[in-house]
């Protein structure tokens, strides 16, 4: 996350629209959470006022606030062998201000509550068979499922800032509207009303767009590079794409739709209408389907099966899913179109990479014209399960940080 473009609003005017001082203070206090929230090492307020440039009064002042605020922790104070005043380190408030993630993909719905630390406070997961599913009754249990683990961490004396509903489908941030969820058999939809959580703000995004957010916020031992292709792999297909630490949105932010790339114009017809779309053979179901399993199997019983279906390990289970060369010819026309040369598998696609890394990796190189020149870069996502619940409950918390002064 950035400050820039803040900076305009802290501009002197005269007329009605003159900046008070209360403007400077609110830019002020998102400066220095931010320091204190963007640093590996935990700083003092001395560390704070060297990173802002602010005065140290006006620092003090401002973490007072922050702390009182619930934003903000002082660990116990460290003298470090220095003569003066103790420095107090300065952290992240844990289970305070907390993110609420929602989720409706097609096999499970989900609620995860993240603290202002990246801790992980409360979540349910429930699965279901939700393919042309009644969005009233879906969303209705959703919402009930909301209410539940919103009801605990206030209970445990937490605020749940807002929530972010992730869809698998084209969603208009702008409206509030859900255009199309071709596998869930769901369009023209307005989901937040049928939640029925009342006054706490909810938006909607698109579940492999907040799943990237949940990549680039990191926390294991491979950093997320600051550019690549997210793509999160179930019964749909979608991707996101990321570019200098920012997702790319494109016009109306319904880009990476990778999941209809048409890979044999003369294969099944798709849940979109079209023809031979890639999901048609590297969605989970079309997956499961390939290695002679009930399309509404759980993930472990494809790993398994491919386990068992050759001594080779993983090139021995290569046959039972084709899927991976489908998959590189739809990667490869990303690439050719975007110049980022590394792809973040998510989803299924994480612990099926062991199986599709060759083929796709194959494909690449063949396919890509600047394969010769760079090295591709196809690796397993780090954010873990459901991925898009992390991302939703993050977005939240980079709210609350991009506007600390609604908290104070």
């Amino acid at each position: 996350m950035t400050t820039a473009g803040t900076a305009r609003e802290t501009t002197t005017r005269t007329g009605p629209g003159a900046a008070r001082q209360h403007t400077l203070r609110e830019r002020n206090l998102e400066l220095v959470a931010r320091a204190v929230y963007e640093v590996p090492e935990p700083l003092s307020r001395a560390g704070v006022a060297s990173a802002t440039g602010l005065a140290r009064a006006t620092v003090s002042t401002l973490v007072d606030q922050l702390v009182a605020a619930g934003l903000v922790r002082e660990l116990p104070a460290v003298t470090g062998g220095r003569a003066g005043r103790p420095a107090v380190p300065l952290v992240p408030a844990p289970r305070s201000v907390v993110g609420l993630g929602l989720e409706v993909n097609v096999d499970y719905l989900g609620a995860r509550v993240l603290d202002l630390t990246g801790e992980v406070v409360s979540e349910q997961v429930v699965p279901g068979a939700l393919h042309d599913s009644d969005p009233t009754v879906v969303l209705r249990r959703l919402g009930a499922l909301a209410r539940d683990v919103s009801d605990g961490v206030a209970a445990a004396g937490m605020t749940v800032a807002g929530a972010r509903l992730a869809l698998p489908g084209l969603v208009d941030p702008r409206t509030g509207l859900l255009e199309v969820a071709p596998n869930l058999g769901w369009s023209s939809l307005d989901p937040v009303p049928l939640l029925g959580l009342g006054d706490l703000d909810v938006r909607i995004a698109n579940e492999a767009k907040l799943a990237a957010l949940a990549e680039l916020a990191g926390g294991s031992d491979v950093a997320a590079p600051d550019s690549f292709i997210f793509v999160s792999g179930d019964v749909g297909i979608g991707a996101a794409i990321v570019v200098d630490r920012e997702l790319f949105l494109g016009e109306r932010g319904w880009n990476g739709e990778i999941g209809h790339v048409v890979v044999d114009p003369a294969g099944p017809r798709c849940s979109c209408g079209a023809f031979g779309c890639l999901e048609q053979y590297a969605g989970k179901e079309a997956m499961m389907r390939a290695a002679g399993l009930p399309p509404d199997s759980a993930l472990s019983a494809l790993v398994a099966c491919l386990t068992e279906s050759g001594t080779a390990g993983p090139a021995g289970g290569r046959a039972a899913l084709p899927a991976g060369r489908a998959l590189g010819s739809a990667l490869a026309d990303f690439v050719n179109l975007l110049d980022v040369s590394t792809i973040v598998l998510g989803g299924a696609y994480t612990e099926l990479l062991p199986w599709l890394r060759a083929d796709v990796v194959e494909v690449l190189a063949d396919r890509v014209l600047s394969a010769p020149f760079v090295d591709l870069d196809v690796r397993a996502a780090q954010a873990g399960p459901q991925a898009a619940l992390t991302g939703g409950a993050r977005a939240v918390l980079q709210a609350v940080l991009a506007d600390p002064a609604a908290w104070v």
